[in-house]
């Protein structure tokens, strides 16, 4: 067996020298480019990002709030006539009665005195309402009752309601309003509504002649109508 001369033999081992070379010249270059990326990170861009993605073209506007938090900063509070529980027409710091018709609440509060010797206290469920809770409440009561029309039978808009201007009041419990559709003619208080056994206005005639007759609803109201 004869051996090959030495030109073949050596050969390969050439070949091989270049390509190590070349690829440990590539790994160097790889692992400068990284090492500069870590060293300048908010230089490196995100392989995320796209040309109009927040993290390539930072927004000058502030983010919008989510739509939770819209709606809880336009809930209506207190100061918009939202009655706590146990409020009586004898609390002033309650804008749901202080707002109302100051003859209203006089004589509410003189029907309360009297009540309070029968064993009876008016609350109050509901006073006066600010324009936007008037709304809240009709839009609340379209979503009830499947229409406008049926739920202009139970709340009016924010132009119509007696409500918001605190001519009006709903008086709770069923005992308390009870009692003020049998005694309140005495001090000019009147339901209006039939449907409505909590709702009274002041009508001051009525200490002489009685309550008018009641409306069906609020859509037999003359005052409701645009």
């Amino acid at each position: 067996m004869t051996r090959p001369p030495p030109s073949a033999r050596t050969t390969p081992r050439r070949t091989r020298r270049p390509l190590v070379v070349g690829a440990v010249a590539v790994v160097a270059a790889i692992a400068a480019a990284l090492g500069h990326a870590l060293l300048n990170p908010s230089q490196a861009p995100s392989p995320w990002a796209s040309p109009r993605s927040p993290s390539a073209e930072p927004s000058q506007a502030p983010a919008p709030l989510p739509p939770l938090h819209r709606e809880q900063r336009g809930t209506p509070g207190e100061a918009d006539g939202v009655v706590p529980d146990g409020v009586t027409v004898l609390d002033d710091g309650i804008p749901a009665v202080a707002n109302l018709d100051a003859n209203l609440l006089e004589a509410l509060r003189r029907a309360a005195r009297d009540g309070a010797d029968d064993g009876v206290e008016l609350s109050v469920n509901s006073g006066w309402r600010s324009p936007e809770y008037q709304s809240q409440l009709l839009r609340k009561a379209v979503a009830q009752y499947g229409s406008e029309a049926e739920a202009a039978r139970w709340v009016a808009t924010a132009k119509t309601s007696p409500h918001v201007s605190g001519d009006a009041v709903d008086i709770g419990p069923a005992d308390a309003a009870e009692w003020l559709s049998e005694h309140g003619a005495g001090y000019g208080l009147c339901q209006i509504y039939r449907n409505e056994p909590w709702h009274y206005e002041l009508r001051t005639e009525a200490i002489d002649r009685g309550c008018p007759r009641m409306y069906a609803d609020p859509t037999q109201d003359p005052r409701m109508r645009p």
